[in-house]
């Protein structure tokens, strides 16, 4: 029988579903943990995490926990696959776009006293990683900002420890960035897709099965402000420093891992008009929505008639 807790977490929501209800309370201390490691290693917003202190390091080299140094490594990753789209030197343009602090007090603060400005991420080759110091160094200026990756890492690898502690099989969503390990139960994970995690289970939305990685969906429709005359969302163009042009209300990716699957999503909504061509060339199954609603399906997406039926 499955079981279920959930928590905020993260400025969003904390999910854990287990296949054995008596595996519940260990797999919710994994994902506690997983929780508090990537927060003091990778939030942009905690004085004391370990990214805020890289980011101040001036571009001298910073010697950093194995937690940072596999976000960031991740990170790059991330960015070499999408061909720059999903770039973790974003931080800068993020801070001058008003999202400066937790989306909690951005959302609720004057927005006639915030001015954006906006400018091109510094770029992710700049990045360096050395392995055999674990070390990182980034140049003076430089800002990273980890949010496209980070939560869905946060997800894999607390599923993965869940399962491998408890031998149960565990769903973890954070902030609808959804990871799945161990034993899937019959029939796999039922998933409801929404543009806001939030969204009720028994809510609209078609829903598909889960086996196995990850799954992900970025939209434009939940994490927006204004700043004075501006109104934003949180998908930045690394190119521009600008929000992603309208064309994609949300776009949802399987793959192997929630990082794969976070990291497509977010480079099709920067692709536009682009990105059903782009995902359908890597192979991923992806269900895509308009601005206005309309739903296209790649890579071997179940056609929506298929799923209501």
């Amino acid at each position: 029988m499955a079981a279920s807790v959930e928590l905020a977490a993260l400025g969003s929501t904390a999910l854990l579903w287990s296949s054995d209800d008596a595996a519940l309370a260990q797999a919710a201390t994994e994902l506690l943990r997983e929780l508090d490691a990537v927060d003091r290693a990778c939030s942009r917003f905690r004085d004391d995490s370990e990214l805020a202190s890289l980011n101040r390091a001036g571009g001298r080299p910073v010697g950093v926990s194995s937690y940072l140094f596999e976000a960031v490594h991740v990170s790059l990753r991330a960015a070499a696959a999408s061909g720059g789209l999903v770039d973790p030197t974003i931080g800068r343009a993020l801070r001058l776009a008003g999202y400066d602090r937790t989306f909690r007090v951005v959302r609720g603060r004057d927005s006639d006293a915030v001015r954006a400005r906006f400018a091109p991420a510094a770029g992710w080759r700049l990045v360096e990683l050395d392995e055999d110091r674990r070390s990182i160094r980034i140049p003076s200026g430089v800002e990273l900002d980890l949010g496209a990756t980070a939560k869905a890492l946060a997800a894999d690898r607390a599923a993965k420890a869940a399962a491998d502690r408890t031998g149960a099989g565990i769903l973890v969503s954070l902030g609808g960035d959804i990871a799945v390990a161990g034993p899937t139960p019959a029939g796999g994970w039922p998933v409801r897709i929404a543009d806001d995690h939030r969204a009720s289970l028994d809510g609209p939305g078609p829903v598909v099965s889960l086996a196995f990685g990850g799954l992900a969906t970025s939209g434009v429709t939940v994490r927006r402000w204004r700043a004075g005359e501006h109104e934003l969302h949180h998908i930045l163009d690394p190119r521009t420093g600008l929000p992603a042009p309208a064309c994609w209300r949300t776009v949802t990716v399987a793959a192997a891992s929630c990082v794969d699957a976070n990291t497509a999503s977010t480079a099709a909504v920067l692709l536009g008009e682009a990105a059903p061509e782009w995902l359908a060339k890597q192979r991923l199954p992806a269900r895509l929505v308009g601005v206005l609603g309309d739903v296209v399906c790649v890579g071997g997406w179940p056609a929506e008639e298929v799923l209501a039926a």
